[in-house]
């Protein structure tokens, strides 16, 4: 589980981040970035978004949702947000080619996004 500084919860906070316009993706998953942080002491926020349009199962929709968060605490663990830890939040949604892929497949795809974030 995501420790809980990390967690974007608010709704003001999700659609702060989607005005920003600022998309990195790839072929699993899409990644909307927030502002630039002023306060470089506090953490980046994550946020994760599946909807109902992935797949009508909520138990399909939850696994995918749990690998995403766990490829991310991963790289939160190992300090490896570089250039994502000077914004305010990041929203990861999958796009349906993520249903059924293995763990591994999904870290790769969010250390790409991470990488790719200026």
């Amino acid at each position: 589980m995501l420790p809980k500084q990390y967690r974007l919860k608010n709704t003001k906070a999700f659609d702060a981040t989607y005005k920003q316009h600022q998309i990195v993706s790839d072929g699993m998953l899409t990644l909307y970035i927030g502002k630039k942080k002023t306060d470089t002491n506090s953490p980046t926020k994550i946020g994760f978004v599946v909807s109902k349009k992935l797949h009508k199962r909520a138990t399909k929709r939850n696994r995918v949702k749990r690998l995403i968060r766990e490829a991310c605490r991963l790289e939160i663990k190992n300090n490896a947000l570089k250039n994502a830890q000077n914004y305010m939040s990041l929203i990861f949604i999958p796009k349906p080619s993520s249903l059924g892929i293995p763990f591994l497949e999904i870290q790769k795809s969010v250390k790409l996004l991470i990488g790719r974030v200026r």
